[in-house]
């Protein structure tokens, strides 16, 4: 028996020294920014020079690292300090947004730099939203030249998609607000937008971020109407954006007396009392009738959960509608409004396959309840229906049409006898 110990393996080999790169760098941005604005400095005003020099200075230097740094050179000419001041050392460069010419085409060849840049180093779009959004913030440490560029330049990079809509955020900032720094930012910014792109473009992009219900924030509260939206726009040569913030209050607008209209409903509110509510709100946000009517018939057909059955639905929709007639009687007094009812009975009907067979009943019923003129029937029948499921609907009108147009000249026959 070995009475020595047994040794235990131990692990031997050469050591290896941690590698300089692998180490934690401290962040430290002033020897990256002396070598982008030496490099700005060189290339001036060629704005081709500059792209080629960012563009080959991305290998070299830590883009990803020092972004802000980056950004805030080529924006401003140096790095920016909280609230929009330069910073006190002595390394910046006369070569920059800010220093350019305040123009449009100026700024267009910018936004090229930006692009280029950001499409080379992908990694980059991120910071510069980020970047962009610090800026608007800083807006007041700017001056009122340097807000019109940034402005210009941002409506170009929102128009080519370089930016998001939803950097518009930042410029719903109270203080910005408050002093009127960010409508007037706003004009400059939805000019060069609208110029590189269309309203519908700049409305849809809007869309996608939820901000094209919020432009009335660019007020004040008590400045936050559509008629001053509206009228600064205007005045400012933005009539489309006018146009657009008032349609989209509209209908907003809409939606919230729809449902009200449908809550009142429920409640099983009196119709004198709900028709008298409806008409101080038309008022009040300027819908017209023939827009009304259509409110109301949706909310009408949304108050009921229909049978699925075809032979069943019918019966369930005249009850329903005979109940309802005076609230539909209501808001049709025009032959526009008769027409628009008509137009969403054809549209329901058809989107709706159950109530297929149900679209005549429902306007011989309305036509009995005086909802319907025979006017508004027979134009609608003529030329004021829509494609869908227009055979369908005409073969059902067929008799009832006759019917009216028979009725309609023995009317004038009689007329013609009493007159002799």
């Amino acid at each position: 028996m070995n009475n020595q110990k047994q040794q235990k393996p131990t692990l031997t080999g050469q050591r290896f020294k941690t590698r300089k790169r692998d180490e934690k760098e401290r962040f430290d941005p002033t020897q990256f920014q002396e070598s982008i604005v030496q490099g700005l400095n060189q290339t001036g005003t060629d704005l081709e020079a500059v792209a080629k020099f960012l563009d080959a200075s991305g290998g070299k230097l830590d883009y990803r690292r020092y972004a802000e740094t980056l950004f805030d050179i080529l924006v401003a000419g140096g790095m920016l300090a909280p609230g929009g001041t330069l910073s006190d050392d002595l390394t910046r460069t006369e070569f920059c947004v800010f220093t350019a010419q305040e123009d449009l085409e100026t700024m267009q060849a910018y936004a090229q730099v930006f692009n280029k840049l950001i499409r080379r180093y992908k990694y980059l779009e991120k910071g510069f939203e980020e970047e962009i959004k610090k800026l608007l913030l800083f807006l007041k440490g700017f001056t009122e030249s340097e807000r019109n560029k940034l402005a210009m330049l941002t409506g170009i990079l929102l128009g080519n998609g370089t930016l998001s809509a939803s950097i518009v955020i930042s410029l719903y900032n109270e203080n910005l607000v408050k002093e009127g720094v960010s409508a007037a930012f706003a004009v400059k910014l939805f000019k060069a937008w609208i110029n590189e792109k269309d309203i519908g473009s700049v409305a849809s992009s809007l869309r996608k971020v939820g901000m094209d219900n919020r432009l009335m924030e660019l007020f004040p509260a008590n400045k936050r109407s559509c008629e001053h939206f509206s009228k600064y726009f205007t005045d400012a040569g933005l009539k489309e954006l006018s146009d657009f913030a008032r349609n989209q209050q509209s209908i907003g607008a809409r939606k919230e007396l729809q449902k009200e209209l449908q809550e009142q409903m429920s409640r099983g509110e009196p119709f004198k009392d709900i028709i008298l509510y409806v008409k101080e709100e038309m008022k009040k946000t300027n819908i017209s009738e023939q827009t009304m009517i259509g409110i109301v018939w949706t909310s009408v057909m949304s108050a009921v959960e229909w049978n699925k059955k075809e032979e069943l639905v019918t019966e369930q929709a005249m009850k329903h509608l005979k109940q309802y007639s005076p609230l539909l009687k209501a808001f049709s007094s025009q032959g526009l409004s008769e027409l628009t009812l008509l137009v969403k009975i054809q549209d329901y009907c058809y989107d709706n396959i159950h109530f297929m067979k149900t679209f005549q009943k429902i306007v011989v019923l309305l036509y009995k309840a005086d909802v319907l003129s025979e006017e508004a029937i027979l134009k609608w029948y003529t030329d004021a229906h829509i494609a869908k499921g227009k055979s369908v609907f005409l073969e059902q009108m067929k008799k009832f049409v006759e019917w009216l147009k028979n009725a309609e000249e023995e009317s004038d026959e009689s007329d013609t006898e009493e007159g002799d």
